[in-house]
């Protein structure tokens, strides 16, 4: 089966991301209109927007696998194709990133594809990479083929680990200036409070979440602390392998990543554990094949092992803000239909609790 660029991973495997838009201070979360999001985005509007930059649409479209966007494969007539040519559209959600962090997420793009590392900028037309039509923002992508990578071989986890190393190099050049860093206050303090006071917890488990809760933000402020000081650089940010296509065919045989959506600044690490799962023993040796890819491009600081389970506590905690912020998307109670079940909140508390006990673990080590 293949999975095309633009296509996959607004919604995380595991726990995502959300952010903003124009005059909100970064890293926070603002609040979503009453109305849908995407309920005037027809197919004639689709269509219609990809036209209006100079493009010619054969009215062929297809809607691709994503929450927290809209992104769709589109077929175009080009001028002199013998045959039908695609592009994919993504229209942003209203009320996240600002224009000048969308932007930053398309020059970071650009730069990875202008050192040859294989990701899929966004197409530049009429001197422009976002688009706005009738209120929606939007880019165009050049269609990318690939399946899911086969995380179990060894070989297959160093190409990757070379291709993460290479994009950390870029990454490092110069950090956003728009874009927020990923934070123990912006991905747990905040979220948490938020499905505390917006009353999203059953009111028979709000004190039991409440608590569980502020213990696992106490573990994940340590395990900073033990980590010290880390180099932030730009970041994939949701680095899982739906987002991850591989392909032998082309000019780039191997991987190439999707949706830098949630590309932000952070340590180098964010972009490595979402591969690694299993036991411990299974971890510490993907992680073992990753890095001796990685350092083959770039410096990993070991250090930055301390924050591995305090990422993925991050991650959990925001993940479940971020489905309650989009419960006004019809999108959202039809693929999350447990989520407001006490049943789903007491599978958090007790993933939390294991995530305590895990970060008081040791660390992998290389």
């Amino acid at each position: 089966m293949t999975t095309d660029a633009a296509d996959t991973a607004d919604t995380p495997d595991t726990p995502a991301g959300p952010p903003l838009r124009d005059s909100v201070a970064p890293g926070a979360e603002v609040a979503q209109p009453s109305s849908p999001p995407f309920s005037r985005l027809t197919p004639d509007l689709i269509l219609n927007a990809v036209d209006s930059i100079g493009l010619f649409t054969s009215g062929q479209l297809l809607a691709l696998n994503s929450y927290e966007n809209r992104v769709f494969q589109v077929g175009l007539d080009e001028p002199g194709s013998a045959s039908a040519a695609q592009a994919v559209a993504k229209f942003y959600r209203p009320n996240r990133w600002t224009d000048e962090q969308i932007r930053e997420e398309h020059a970071f793009l650009i730069e990875l594809a202008e050192a040859e590392v294989p990701a899929v900028p966004p197409r530049s037309i009429q001197g422009r990479t976002l688009h706005e039509h009738q209120g929606f923002r939007f880019a165009v992508f050049d269609r990318r083929g690939g399946r899911a990578p086969e995380l179990s071989d060894r070989s297959v986890l160093e190409r990757i680990g070379r291709f993460l190393g290479r994009l950390h190099t870029v990454g490092l050049r110069t950090p956003y200036r728009h874009r927020p860093a990923l934070d123990v206050e912006t991905f747990a303090v905040e979220p948490s409070g938020y499905l505390l006071e917006a009353g999203w917890i059953p009111p028979e488990l709000a004190e039991v979440y409440r608590g569980v809760v502020r213990d696992a933000i106490t573990e994940a402020h340590r395990a900073f602390e033990r980590a010290g000081r880390f180099r932030s650089l730009r970041l994939h940010g949701d680095c899982h392998e739906g987002n991850l296509l591989w392909s032998e065919a082309g000019a780039q045989p191997g991987p190439h990543f999707v949706d830098f959506d949630d590309s932000r600044l952070g340590p180098a690490v964010q972009d490595l554990w979402m591969l690694l799962s299993g036991s411990r023993h299974e971890m510490q040796r993907q992680l073992s094949d990753l890095l001796a890819g990685y350092e083959d491009f770039a410096e990993f600081d070991p250090r930055e092992l301390q924050l591995m389970e305090a990422l993925r506590t991050l991650r959990l905690i925001h993940y479940s803000a971020w489905i309650a912020r989009r419960w006004n998307d019809p999108a959202f109670p039809a693929a999350f239909p447990w989520f407001e079940s006490p049943r789903y909140w007491e599978a958090r508390i007790l993933e939390l609790r294991e995530q305590i006990a895990a970060m008081q673990e040791p660390a992998l080590v290389v």
